[in-house]
């Protein structure tokens, strides 16, 4: 029998490549024993990129979630880890040395065992401060090649980055294979090259299902020494994601590997449950899209996580190049034009900006510029004419040392922008910050928390912590998902039958004078501005929900009703009412016969 194979469960992962949220603390503290009793994995990915940045946009505290998690898989034995930017932390800019430091000790205390380190330019500037501050913290760090396939990443060029990670401290080393791009024949050979120059490092496997050589990628490097495989499960599993545990379980047994086998009552039960969260909130943020695997995505390298964001962002450039092609009498593009359109586009600037792999926050940056090159090249002005400070950062060198060489073109459109070339340490440009948040914390009354995590997430997260703290958060999200539930309903119902269906249940705010409408008012008005209202908005008897200012200059307040939940707004700042209009519908909780 070949060596034993460990499997992990990437469960943070499997929800960040399907949709935009990550389960409430709850629901991963029920879904952890049924993980558990699957007998089958060794780790579980528990949080790290985006799942802490998700639960503040959620109005929830991600350190909670983290710690109610981790806890029964500390408790079983199995091993806990999390995904780590590098000199972007858990966001996607750079976090000062301080706040990076910090983490570790954080995440530690919370039970995450392994962090899985990364570079998106596989610059270990950028990796090697965090095993040291990882192995400071008791951490075992991870340390992590971002793999795509490019003229500039060959197995020598990945094998020299391996060895001065190795050197740096980093025990595990994980290929990740974010595209799922990663030819298999060349990832058996970079598996073998580690492996016999660093024979007691784990390798562990990283790969997206995308465009479908993932299956090819994790034969290739078990059978070169890869020691543990990233796996998921029903019902997120294939399309974007990753392969599912019951088949690389069974291809691997097959091929002679010593693999743990697999509780099928508990797979069927966590099925459910994954399925059941989806069912209650998590599905109304997941695009159908990312259930399929697409083999474009070879082409253009883009990863499958970011695919939904993608088309949500190819949208608004679609309508404006289809207003312009209108304009000249011009055929239109349809939604399949488009995104051809789009990934050739990709195909075109990316070795123009380096070989950047396409990974957080370069697969980004790097879509940007291609979206935005088929808007100016449609509106005739060419290529590279509306590029942001983050995409001119990554092509100047201030987010690290891009692979491949920046086209002659975008160096002389820098020069003549006055932008200059930096090969700086990008980690030494970034003054440290937590002075200032721990005095932020202490002027607002907040507690840092336990071992700092508080004081931690603010420095992380500034701007949505404090719309957590605030409870703003929480209000935006219940509207989100109040508007994703109704544009699931409208999938199925007329809008007549929609509105029918909500004002059967509400009551009507209704305008008594003609006039306009004010949400906030000022100007010296002795009225009490109230606050401009969203789906979800809760409002007891004889709460001011807006104000009127008629014609002849009265300012009218208008009540909201019985008081209850917003369901509808049918009138915006500063629009004009007739005497009668419904301005919005609000639902009681106990609507009387």
């Amino acid at each position: 029998m070949k060596k034993r194979i460990q499997f992990s469960l990437v469960y943070r992962d499997m929800w960040q490549a399907s949709g935009k949220f990550q389960p409430r603390k709850d629901q991963l503290e029920r879904i952890a024993p049924a993980i558990i009793d699957m007998g089958c994995f060794s780790r579980v990915e528990t949080n790290g990129g985006a799942f802490e940045q998700v639960n503040l946009l959620a109005g929830e505290n991600p350190n909670d979630a983290v710690r109610a998690f981790c806890k029964p898989f500390n408790d079983a034995g199995i091993k806990t880890h999390m995904l780590d930017r590098g000199l972007n932390a858990l966001r996607m800019y750079p976090v000062p040395d301080d706040v990076r430091r910090l983490q570790y000790k954080v995440k530690h205390a919370q039970g995450v065992d392994i962090t899985r380190i990364f570079c998106g330019l596989n610059d270990v500037r950028n990796i090697i401060p965090s095993i040291k501050w990882a192995l400071e913290a008791g951490m075992t760090p991870q340390a992590t090649l971002c793999i795509t396939t490019s003229p500039v990443h060959t197995v020598e060029y990945y094998s020299d980055i391996a060895d001065k990670l190795i050197a740096a401290g980093a025990t595990e080393i994980c290929l990740k294979d974010m595209a799922g791009i990663g030819q298999p024949a060349m990832l058996g050979k970079l598996t073998k090259a580690i492996k016999e120059k660093h024979p007691d490092i784990i390798i562990q496997y990283h790969g997206h299902s995308g465009p479908g050589l993932s299956m090819a990628s994790i034969l290739e490097v078990c059978n070169n020494g890869a020691d543990v495989i990233d796996t998921a499960m029903e019902p997120l599993s294939w399309g974007k994601v990753h392969p599912d545990i019951i088949s690389v379980q069974s291809m691997l047994k097959n091929e002679g590997f010593d693999v743990p086998e697999i509780n099928m009552n508990a797979y069927m039960h966590a099925r459910s449950m994954t399925q059941e969260f989806i069912d209650e909130w998590l599905g109304y943020f997941i695009n159908p899209g990312n259930k399929h695997m697409s083999s474009l995505l070879l082409g253009c390298g883009l990863p499958g996580g970011m695919m939904g964001s993608m088309m949500a962002d190819l949208a608004g450039i679609h309508r404006s190049i289809n207003s312009i092609l209108k304009s000249k009498g011009q055929p239109e593009y349809s939604t399949d034009d488009m995104l051809v359109k789009l990934f050739n586009e990709v195909e075109y600037v990316w070795p123009r900006v380096g070989y950047p792999p396409l990974v957080t926050p370069f697969s980004q940056y790097v879509k940007n510029i291609a979206l935005l090159n088929l808007l100016t090249m449609a509106q005739g002005k060419g290529r590279f004419v509306m590029m942001d400070d983050a995409m001119w950062g990554m092509i100047l060198g201030k987010s690290g040392t891009i692979p491949g060489t920046i086209d002659e073109e975008l160096v002389e459109l820098a020069k003549k922008k006055g932008y200059e070339f930096t090969d700086a340490d990008p980690h030494t440009l970034i003054p440290d910050a937590l002075d200032g948040f721990r005095k932020e914390m202490a002027d607002n009354g907040w507690d840092c928390g336990q071992d700092d995590e508080e004081l931690y997430e603010l420095a992380m997260h500034p701007e949505q912590y404090r719309d957590y703290k605030s409870g703003i958060a929480k209000k935006r999200f219940l509207a989100d998902l109040q508007k994703a539930k109704d544009a699931k309903l409208g999938a199925s119902l007329s809008p007549e039958e929609i509105a029918a269906f909500k004002h059967a249940k509400a009551d009507a705010i209704v305008a008594p004078v003609k006039g306009q409408i004010f949400f906030e008012f000022g100007g010296g008005s002795e009225c009490v501005p109230c606050i401009e209202p969203f789906i979800g908005s809760e409002y007891k008897e004889g709460d001011t929900f807006c104000y009127i200012q008629a014609p002849w200059g009265q300012i009218m307040p208008i009540k909201a009703c019985l008081g209850g939940k917003l369901v509808e707004i049918a009138a915006k700042q500063g629009s004009k009412v007739n005497k009668g209009d419904v301005i919005g519908y609000i639902e009681r909780e106990h609507k009387e016969d």
